[in-house]
């Protein structure tokens, strides 16, 4: 493979997506997770998300991965902001682009590739989180609330 002349010598961050997703489900918020079953955090609960594929458009990554681990397909997903402070991931600095989105209906999620389970949590009182995954989830909740008081 040729070098790329455009290129610098200096270290990248890697890239990854994670999908915030939302339901209303017996009049709470919920929101789904998967528990990880590879380090780092194996056996914590986390975002679907993974890392993004050379070439791959974001929203690509994002449907691909919450397909890959929970089989959900279809979902509409909205970009809803950058996460990379150094330190988020014991792997190395790593930025992750977070979308959110809603499922309607009751469609099941079945854990798969490096998820060991999926669940629906209240979004207001999840388990542990691995990651900074607390974090994006204050920023999606207050976004998500926002939304839903507004007009429809």
């Amino acid at each position: 493979m040729k070098p790329n002349p455009y290129c610098y010598e200096h270290p990248r961050p890697a890239l990854t997506v994670d999908i915030v997703l939302f339901r209303r489900h017996g009049g709470r918020d919920e929101v789904l997770l998967v528990r990880r079953a590879k380090e780092p955090f194996r056996g914590r609960w986390a975002f679907p998300g993974g890392f993004v594929d050379e070439n791959e458009p974001l929203e690509t990554a994002a449907a691909r991965e919450l397909q890959e681990e929970t089989s959900l397909e279809g979902i509409r997903l909205a970009q809803i902001g950058a996460y990379g402070d150094p330190g988020r991931d014991p792997r190395g600095h790593t930025v992750s682009i977070v979308f959110m989105g809603q499922l309607e209906g009751r469609a099941a999620a079945r854990a798969a590739d490096d998820a060991d389970e999926t669940g629906w949590f209240a979004a207001d009182s999840p388990p542990s989180l691995a990651f900074d995954h607390d974090r994006i989830l204050r920023d999606a909740r207050a976004l998500w609330e926002r939304n839903a008081e507004g007009p429809r």
